[in-house]
């Protein structure tokens, strides 16, 4: 299992409710429209422009109800939408693209302002950490420091890697969860 949560977060934890859940086809909606609060936020580190209908473009949004090891899910906490989580098999390491079906990579991540700093994040991180034990990867923007929290979720035992290829450009981390859920 995962390493044990804070006592605060364990409080956070009993007070409210945390629910994940894998976004169907019908709520595709309601992923594209919190999706629009998530690069808003992100305009301000990395530039992104809204196009000419006042919207924000994620290019890959659709791929994740077409593509095989795609995985949307929508956070509720105590029923309200409160953010979502992308994951997707793959990897940002060419020479391992072999591997990439047992690897799990977090693209998208978002909590909204009004349940952060108070441990729902990493709650919504170690229930999709456990759901897919193995090897992860987690990129952030370089500007992002708020994005590195992996060693909270691996005892601090992890690799961080700093990459510039056409793959990606800024921070990752790597770990391996899959001996914690043998616990």
């Amino acid at each position: 299992m995962a390493p044990a949560p804070t006592e605060f977060e364990w409080l956070i934890h009993l007070l409210v409710e945390i629910r994940i859940s894998l976004a169907s086809f019908q709520e595709k909606t309601i992923l594209r429209n919190l999706m629009q609060y998530y690069l808003y936020e992100f305009s301000e580190l990395d530039g992104v422009v809204m196009n000419e209908s006042g919207l924000f473009d994620y290019q890959y949004l659709d791929h994740y109800w077409t593509e095989p090891g795609r995985y949307p899910f929508l956070v509720r906490v105590d029923d309200k939408l409160a953010g979502f989580a992308l994951l997707r098999r793959g990897t940002y390491f060419p020479p391992q693209e072999d591997q990439a079906e047992t690897r799990m990579i977090v693209a998208e991540f978002f909590v909204m302002m009004n349940y952060r700093r108070n441990g729902v994040g990493t709650q919504v991180a170690l229930q999709l950490f456990d759901r897919f034990p193995g090897r992860w990867e987690i990129t952030q923007i370089p500007n992002n420091i708020e994005g590195r929290v992996t060693g909270d979720f691996c005892g601090g035992d992890y690799s961080e890697f700093v990459l510039d290829d056409s793959n990606w450009e800024g921070p990752l981390q790597v770990f391996d969860n899959s001996t914690y859920m043998m616990d």
